[in-house]
């Protein structure tokens, strides 16, 4: 049995290509293909976490329902109780001139 020339292989392999849509790569340079081809993992990744419960959200879209949002309760508390040892935020500036005052004291 004779031996099959490159070059017919080559053509062979060329023609396989155009017919099955594959690509064409006679020097095996990488092309990262395989990345492309394969299956996006954000779709299965969102599936796969339960979807979050806004209960702000749920609090503004039914008034009537009277919801308790606890987390939000405990915070304003917790921001109170900071005022009232001295430890709130500052008070935000209200003109230009005061905080330009704020600053050279520094």
């Amino acid at each position: 049995m004779a031996a099959i020339r490159p070059m017919r292989l080559a053509s062979l392999t060329q023609t396989r290509c155009s017919i099955f849509q594959t690509a064409y790569n006679p020097t095996s340079a990488r092309t990262g293909a395989k990345y492309l081809r394969a299956r996006l993992r954000g779709p299965s990744m969102v599936k796969y976490y339960p979807q979050e419960i806004d209960m702000a959200a749920m609090v503004r879209q039914w008034p009537e329902l009277q919801l308790v949002n606890h987390a939000e309760e405990q915070r304003l508390r917790d921001v109170e109780d900071r005022k009232k040892r001295g430890k709130g935020a500052p008070k935000k500036a209200k003109r230009k001139e005061d905080s330009r005052r704020a600053n050279r004291k520094r």
